[in-house]
């Protein structure tokens, strides 16, 4: 456990209304006291009651820095599961570095990144999943992505390894009994059984890590690219989407020469639009690497816009379509046609019947210059995100790290299962139970490494 009492500014970086510092740590009350003046109370900070407030004064060589609320957390019951002191000033950046200093000079050193939470960890306030939560929480940009992080840092993974990690305890502490009695030949476990609670333990493992993909994209946006030929409107279309003028709009055919990424949330789902490079044939080197990367994120977006502009179709149109549509064959795809506003009710309903009617997808005609039906189109992104019903407990995986221990895991569950069947010697099937049970344990943080808590905290903000 650390001994060291650290401090950090917890609050975003800037100027703003309130700023706070957290001070956590053996020395916490001591030091806050070396600094702090109460308005009204006798008492000092160490006899200030716990997860209550008081006003008082910040001094600086017998200077008022600034008036502050001061708040207590004793251990074990605080964040860190330290004692832990939270001040909270105004937000002048020169009062918050002042202070931090003060904090410095009285023995307090400046937190790491997601040192606090870490510590939180090591004092068994929470598992390693929950802290990586913590991260996602503060992160989180949509309801959806809220609610995952929610769930994560309440418990619910932990709880769904810890059921999987006692089952496997079980066991594998039947086989090895057999072990310790091999040569009486004994039978202790029932191997039909055991094949039974392989499997169920095999599908739980795999409905979580079919999961990942799901919360890949609540977590990071569903990718979304805006694909077509040059002029169409793309660009156009991703500002109003957006809300700002986030790329170059210009009649000049070939202005987009590389993609542009930015994220929307609609209805409490996140959507990560690329706009990308217009499709043609061309001879200029720097935009056909421009077209090459549309094609790259075509195969990595989930659902494909491919815009078309209704007053000007001719022989590229057949040329685009030759690359767009087999490149969608797994993925949503959303047909739009452009500049409605330029063709008569006759023209469009010529495009609704005889434009590419063996293609499956979802047609949209709008204006993206004058925001016509711009609508329809944010309804057909929802219907093509398809995303299921969550309920408050479901638990789906967002982390990378997670997926892959998951995977390893399933892999050694899947021998097991194989093991069994095969009737191999009880060493190795227990060998292969213990190293699912390592990987689920690397999870949650029963099994870890400085190197991975490096690794995984260096990457949270300064002060959590």
């Amino acid at each position: 456990m650390e001994k060291t009492t650290i401090c950090a500014i917890s609050t975003a970086p800037g100027v703003g209304g309130v700023a706070v510092i957290r001070l956590s740590g053996p020395d916490a009350l001591r030091i806050a006291e070396h600094v702090y003046k109460p308005v009204s109370r006798k008492e000092s900070v160490s006899e200030q009651e716990p997860y209550t407030l008081s006003f008082g004064y910040i001094m600086q060589e017998n200077e008022v820095l600034d008036n502050v609320l001061l708040a207590v957390f004793r251990a074990p019951h605080s964040f860190t599961g330290e004692d832990t002191v939270e001040i909270s000033c105004h937000g002048s950046l020169y009062i918050q570095q002042q202070l931090l200093q003060l904090l410095v000079r009285h023995g307090a050193e400046v937190a790491r990144p997601g040192e606090f939470t870490q510590r939180a960890f090591l004092n068994g306030k929470m598992d390693l999943s929950q802290a990586e939560a913590v991260a996602d929480l503060i992160a989180s940009t949509s309801s959806s992505s809220h609610r995952l992080a929610m769930n994560q840092m309440r418990g619910g993974f932990s709880k769904e390894l810890q059921y999987l990690r006692s089952q496997l305890l079980d066991f594998v502490s039947l086989i090895e009994l057999e072990l310790d009695f091999g040569e009486e030949e004994l039978e202790f476990a029932d191997r039909t059984k055991l094949i039974l609670l392989a499997n169920d333990i095999k599908t739980i493992i795999a409905k979580l890590v079919n999961s990942f993909s799901l919360g890949n994209a609540i977590k990071n946006g569903i990718p979304v690219v805006i694909v077509g030929e040059t002029n169409a409107g793309k660009s156009t279309l991703l500002n109003h989407l957006l809300n700002e003028e986030k790329a170059l709009v210009s009649e000049i055919h070939g202005t987009t020469r590389d993609s542009i990424e930015d994220v929307l949330t609609i209805n409490g789902i996140s959507f990560r639009f690329i706009d990308t490079a217009g499709i043609r044939d061309t001879g200029d080197e720097i935009e056909s690497l421009g077209i090459k990367r549309t094609f790259q994120k075509i195969d990595q977006a989930s659902i494909v816009i491919w815009m078309i502009d209704t007053t000007h179709f001719n022989t590229e149109i057949e040329y685009i379509a030759d690359k767009i549509v087999p490149r969608t064959k797994n993925k949503q795809l959303i047909i739009v046609f452009n500049k409605i506003d330029k063709i008569s009710p006759e023209e469009q309903l010529i495009l609704e019947e005889e434009f590419l009617p063996h293609v499956p997808a979802e047609r949209i005609y709008l204006s993206a210059k004058y925001k016509q039906n711009t609508e329809k189109l944010e309804r057909a992104l929802l219907k093509a995100a398809n995303l299921p019903d969550m309920q408050a407990n479901d638990v789906v995986i967002t982390n990378l790290r997670h997926y892959e221990g998951l995977s390893k895991a399933l892999e050694s569950i899947n021998r097991v299962e194989e093991g069994l069947k095969e009737g191999i010697s009880g060493d190795f099937v227990a060998q292969d139970i213990r190293e699912c049970m390592h990987y689920l344990g690397e999870i949650t943080g029963e099994i870890s490494t400085d190197e991975v808590l490096g690794n995984i905290f260096k990457n949270f903000c300064v002060g959590k």
